[in-house]
């Protein structure tokens, strides 16, 4: 899907993409060519009539792609409010964001969610840092560093085979970009209508060519602290025909901080010969207070709402600090003689996350049972309570729970691709024919102690002290805005309490070993491709072989005895593809491709960890799944508007075999006398089928002062069913479920206004709802989480001061938009989450 993102240059509302601009502006005007032909699409982009000869360069460049892949730019990117590289890439057709806090994380590409996709940085794969995951947050990318991102819709031998929605290319400015030296700065400062906070950002970029144009470097920094809040209310699904079993209200207060950092080296001794050393390094840490209070244990069993019954209420804190990393170095060389060309790369990609010693969980519990409890609103439960509930003195101390975790994901490959050129029979022809070894390690450590009322003989008592709530307060009542909460509690009260206190006893045997694991897995792939092209026909055919080695190290847990438990596997895919590309005439072309794809099972599904945690319950994960593998058919067509318009339509179908789900397997084979084991198995076959569509298009034909609008439109509509089975009174049943992740409809829509020095842009991101996750029972669809209907309104405005500086102001989610999950109907809420707006104004400054 060759499309360009909807939105034409010039704000940036991430710092550096902007400052690219800005400091471009200083130096390059249209009808001024670049000093290296490969700096064109970034030296014409510093006014409008450049940008909009770059967004023409981009379009033909894509409309000769052997594959189909949508791009934004660095000058799209700047366009509209997008923090980082996840909410940049959700304005593109087929591609939605799934928000954490209210900012862009995850992406799922035509329907497929995130783990089901590959990210890369120039070219080398972006490991996970989460301990369980494939997905990579893509929060920790700011949007300001990257050049372009490119999402790969259907893949071609010579690359990886590991997306079965889309491979997200994140390339880094290099100076062989830009027609000359650059240095520009950027600075901003945003607010938080939730909690009126004020955060910082700012951002350098550097470039330049040195001797005789064969060296360049191109470096950049990046930096943003954010604070904010967000409030919440969620039942966690507690719904039964009885009524709701409990729910909390939760006041979120996270400080979040992003570093990034960029350093491209390229050396091009001669024509045909260029070297090149790329690294990436990103630090996001988040900094999160939890406090909340918690409704459980109904007298009768279940509240019906507006009626009052006596029940449990807690007090409870989590305060935690992780930090994710992810550093990436990629060397690489081309080298071309006459008909044959060469391209050698070796890659190390790390990612990790760190959470020193938390409070996982600090629980102050009524000292007696409240009567007069109940809620109102099943969608967003607000409490109903007598005054006693907020009274610090009501509650004591219950329990103190620490956690520490530590994860790493290592991957480094090399690689070696060898291309022939020649003639056949009239046909333009290219075989190309290449290895890849890559080795990747994922391992996980967590540590976790329990504080509670026991004696000191045990080992875990808190220690002497008032147990009364009014010692662990912060003074000030918490400011959440669905309610009532109390008193905040204070985490460095908790920390001191237990602070002398020995970890050794305090060590919970089972939880520290059950999540902790190693894993290796090792793909070796070999592959050949012919391209052909004469007249308006191109066509692309071709195999890829991938060998998977793969072995996991964990720990099965009974009562006290921890024992090792191992498991491995190993298979070879063979995946062919044929694409084909015709052109009706110089505006138009229609492409077709055929192509085979395969994703391994997430990490926390493959980790042999085994719980058994009673004789009758279990949790069990299973090293012995196997990959997705899945079958994929495009046709689409596209058409050119003038030199700077698309209107494109494409179809696509996806046949996936060996979908991982959780399930339930009590009542089989080793699990026969369990009423509940929980794992993970493969199902027999999902589909996802679906129509793309986009349209956008500088509206220059009108009359002045209208010729400066521009408008964009692109949507997807999506049908995506998966076949499940689980365990039901020793019956192997079977439903069909909607893909997790994916909405039926998303759409994007843009409009702008371009004239002399000012820019603006307001920008529409709609989804539909999707299914989130499966109940406790897996069969029943009454208890599957939906993610509600999402719309977010963004807006931007940018006013060139002069050639050097900009002033930008931005708006992010100007609609007030909620995150809401259901359970089974639209009135139980399983989560409900505002966040406000957020204002930004910014000035980005080139220097030379």
């Amino acid at each position: 899907m060759r499309h360009i993102a909807t939105h034409v240059p010039t704000l940036r509302l991430t710092a550096l993409a902007a400052a690219v601009l800005a400091a471009t502006a200083a130096h390059a005007a249209p009808d001024v060519p670049a000093a290296n032909p490969e700096a064109a699409p970034l030296a014409a982009a510093v006014v409008i009539s450049g940008q909009r000869a770059s967004l023409a360069r981009a379009i033909a460049a894509q409309e000769k792609a052997d594959n189909i892949v949508s791009v934004v730019s660095s000058d799209d990117i700047g366009g509209l409010p997008d923090k980082n590289a996840a909410e940049a890439l959700a304005r593109l057709p087929g591609v939605a964001v799934q928000r954490d806090q209210g900012e862009g994380r995850y992406v799922t590409v035509r329907g497929l969610g995130p783990d089901l996709n590959a990210v890369t940085i120039n070219g080398a794969l972006v490991p996970s840092p989460e301990a369980g995951r494939r997905a990579v947050a893509l929060d920790v990318l700011p949007a300001g560093l990257i050049r372009t991102l490119e999402v790969s819709k259907t893949l071609t031998p010579d690359q990886d085979a590991s997306s079965l929605g889309g491979t997200v290319e994140v390339k880094t400015l290099s100076a062989f970009d830009l027609p000359g030296p650059l240095l520009s700065v950027s600075a901003g400062a945003s607010v938080d209508t939730n909690t009126d906070q004020t955060s910082p950002s700012a951002s350098l970029l550097w470039a330049q060519r040195f001797a005789d144009s064969k060296v360049g470097v191109a470096g950049g920094l990046s930096g943003e602290k954010r604070k904010f809040g967000s409030d919440n209310v969620e039942t966690g699904g507690a719904w039964s025909d009885a009524g709701l079993g409990g729910f909390e209200l939760r006041d979120y207060l996270p400080n979040r901080e992003r570093y990034a950092a960029a350093l491209n080296l390229d050396y091009r001794p001669a024509a045909g010969s260029s070297f090149a050393l790329r690294g990436f390094a990103s630090r996001f840490s988040d900094d999160e207070v939890r406090d909340r209070l918690t409704v459980s244990n109904p007298k009768r069993g279940a509240l019906q709402e507006g009626v009052t019954d006596t029940a449990r209420l807690e007090r409870r804190l989590r305060q935690r600090k992780y930090t994710q990393e992810i550093r990436s170095l990629v060397a690489s060389t081309d080298q071309q003689w006459d008909t044959w060309t060469m391209h050698a790369e070796a890659a190390a990609s790390r990612a990790n996350e760190d959470t020193p010693e938390s409070i996982n969980d600090a629980r102050f519990r009524g000292t007696a049972s409240f009567a007069g409890v109940g809620y109102a609103n099943g969608s967003v439960p607000s409490l109903i309570a007598p005054a006693a509930a907020f009274d610090p003195a009501s509650y004591g101390l219950n329990g103190i729970t620490l956690q520490q975790r530590y994860s790493v994901d290592r991957e480094k490959h090399a690689r070696l691709d060898v291309t022939r050129k020649f003639e056949a029979a009239g046909w333009q022809a290219a075989f190309k024919t290449g290895v890849k070894s890559s080795r990747r390690d994922k391992d996980n450590d967590t540590n976790q102690w329990g504080y509670n009322s026991s004696k000191a003989s045990s080992g875990n008592y808190w220690g002497a002290g008032s147990t009364n709530m009014t010692a662990f307060t912060a003074g000030h009542a918490l400011d959440y805005q669905l309610g009532n909460i109390g008193m905040a509690l204070d985490p460095a009260a908790v920390r001191a309490r237990i602070a002398a206190l020995p970890r050794a006893g305090a060590q919970l045997a089972a939880e520290s070993a059950l999540d902790d694991y190693a894993m290796h897995e090792d793909i070796d792939a070999l592959y050949g491709q012919l391209s052909l092209a004469r007249g308006p026909w191109s066509v692309l055919a071709g195999v890829r072989a991938e060998r998977t080695r793969f072995s996991a190290h964990g720990r099965q847990v009974e009562d006290d005895d921890i024992t090792a438990r191992r498991g491995s596997r190993s298979y070879t895919n063979w995946l062919p593809t044929l694409q084909g590309r015709y052109e009706l005439d110089d505006k138009t072309s229609v492409r077709a491709a055929w192509s085979n794809s395969v994703v391994r099972a997430n990490f926390s599904q493959l980790a042999p960890g085994v719980s058994l945690d009673s004789a009758t319950e279990a949790t069990i994960g299973n090293p012995d799944l196997a990959p997705l593998r899945s079958h994929n058919l495009d046709l689409g067509i596209e058409r050119i508007l003038g030199t700077d318009g698309t209107v494109s339509a494409y179809v696509f179908h996806k046949a996936i075999r060996d979908f991982t789900y959780g399930t339930n397997l009590a009542g089989s084979g080793a699990w026969a006398g369990y009423t509940t084991a929980t794992s993970y198995a493969n199902g027999d076959k999902a589909s996802v089928r679906g129509i793309e569509l986009a349209y956008q298009q500088p509206l220059r034909m009108l009359p002045a002062p209208f010729n400066g609008l521009l408008v964009g439109v692109n949507g997807s509509v999506t049908d995506a069913k998966a076949d499940i089975d689980s365990y039901a009174d020793g019956v192997r049943r079977g439903r069909e479920i909607r893909m997790p992740g994916q909405s039926d409809r998303v759409l994007n829509l843009v409009v702008g206004y371009e004239k002399g020095p000012l820019s603006t842009r307001l920008a529409l991101n709609y989804k539909s709802p999707y299914l989130l996750e499966l109940g406790e029972d897996v069969l029943d669809a009454s208890q599957d989480r939906m993610v509600d209907t999402q719309k977010q309104l963004d807006f931007s405005l940018a006013w060139q001061l002069n050639k050097r500086v900009q002033l930008s102001f931005e708006a992010a989610n100007l609609n007030n938009e909620k995150y809401y999950v259901y359970q089974g109907v639209k009135g139980h809420n399983v989560q409900y989450e505002q966040y406000g707006r957020t204002f930004k104004i910014g000035l980005k400054a080139g220097l030379f």
